[in-house]
């Protein structure tokens, strides 16, 4: 979308007299900057060390930028919140480790750049199935073949599936995409450079492997299926290439091949390892699971994390669309989507090299996983 805004052209339609007036505060006000001596002839006239009208004139323009400098910092402060340092207003229980996460996050990215068909990304799905199978799940492989977009040439995806008590009446699912993007585009330095995707691909899934520590212990009659996409953007080529490719192949099996338990509910868990973390509800998780949402919100209120801020901000197409629409699983995009924060001269990392370990913190991982854990709880 282009918000650019034709500006008017305006025709000069000053008489000699009043251009000659205007020339005159012209040259003051350059020389008040230092461009013109005082004693400067316009037209053969000897121009005034001061003009009370030029005076008037760039003070209410000096003040007019600096009321927009200050209404752009006021807004700033405003959406970053009071403490942008900590998630929570108190501590977070200590079963919520966040070292341990932080160390998960930090171990994905030590693979690399990790996008759909790499060397990196078999390494990272051997990781992932040996942790969960240690936390108790059962774990499958969901696999599926897609054409290269730039070469053609065939590339194995797969979605690793982990399943806690699938046979139990309630059911619930919670989900990250594993891959990252092939390369950082949109750095403004070095876009084909190297990308691996601290929070925009390695936090969700660390914090599914902090959650699932948590999940040795659930009522008795709920059972979770964690489940991390390949192929979220395997994108080479912005509006040509396709994205949500996992999660898609998903919905479209879940809705052909329905399990004898369905999901009640979902959960996406996509950047959520900001140092600066807040997490507002995403439009179409409003539009598609808002009772979700509300739960998940409630819930960190009451527990005082404040990183969930209960107002709306973006509307982001994400792995959650296809489950929504495909599949029919009511399901909400956990996403801080401001990557540090928003504002006038902020600095972006999202899609860029700057998306690293040392930009993320543990203690957001540990927040996140808090509130869902205990949203579950009361289900």
């Amino acid at each position: 979308m282009n918000s650019s805004k034709q500006v008017p052209v305006v025709k000069n339609s000053r008489s000699p007299r009043q251009r000659r007036a205007f020339e005159a505060s012209a040259n003051v006000a350059a020389e008040k900057q230092g461009l013109v001596h005082a004693d400067t002839a316009v037209n053969g006239r000897q121009v005034e060390p001061k003009s009370r009208r030029g005076g008037f004139w760039g003070a209410l323009l000096g003040g007019g930028i600096g009321l927009v400098i200050l209404m752009f910092l006021v807004i700033r402060e405003m959406d970053r919140g009071p403490d942008v340092s900590s998630p929570a207003l108190g501590a977070i229980p200590a079963e919520y480790k966040s070292d341990r996460a932080f160390g998960y996050l930090k171990a994905l990215c030590d693979l690399g750049p990790r996008p759909s068909g790499s060397a990196q990304m078999e390494r990272q799905q051997q990781l992932l199935k040996k942790f969960f199978e240690s936390q108790g799940a059962a774990v499958k492989m969901q696999s599926f073949e897609i054409r290269h977009p730039e070469t053609g040439v065939p590339v194995g995806l797969s979605n690793l599936i982990a399943s806690w008590h699938p046979n139990r009446p309630k059911r619930f699912l919670f989900c990250a995409h594993y891959d990252t993007r092939p390369f950082p585009d949109r750095d403004s330095v070095n876009p084909r450079g190297v990308f691996v995707g601290a929070n925009d691909g390695a936090s969700g899934v660390a914090a599914l492997m902090e959650l699932a520590h948590q999940l040795s212990v659930l009522p008795a009659d709920v059972g979770v299926d964690i489940v991390l996409f390949d192929g979220e953007e395997f994108v080479f080529e912005q509006g040509r290439d396709d994205y949500f490719l996992g999660s898609t192949f998903f919905a479209e099996k879940y809705k052909t091949q329905p399990p004898a338990v369905p999901y009640q509910a979902g959960v996406l868990l996509d950047m959520v390892g900001d140092r600066e973390l807040k997490i507002y509800y995403e439009l179409n998780s409003l539009k598609y699971a808002r009772s979700v949402a509300r739960g998940i919100w409630d819930t960190a209120k009451d527990l005082g994390v404040s990183a969930f801020v209960p107002r709306s901000r973006h509307n982001i197409d994400d792995d959650h669309i296809p489950l929504n629409k495909i599949a029919r699983i009511p399901t909400v995009d956990l996403i801080d989507f401001d990557y540090p924060r928003p504002g006038f001269g902020a600095p972006k990392y999202w899609h860029t090299e700057q998306d690293i370990p040392a930009n993320c913190s543990g203690d957001s991982l540990a927040a996140v996983v808090w509130v869902v854990h205990q949203w579950l709880q009361r289900q």
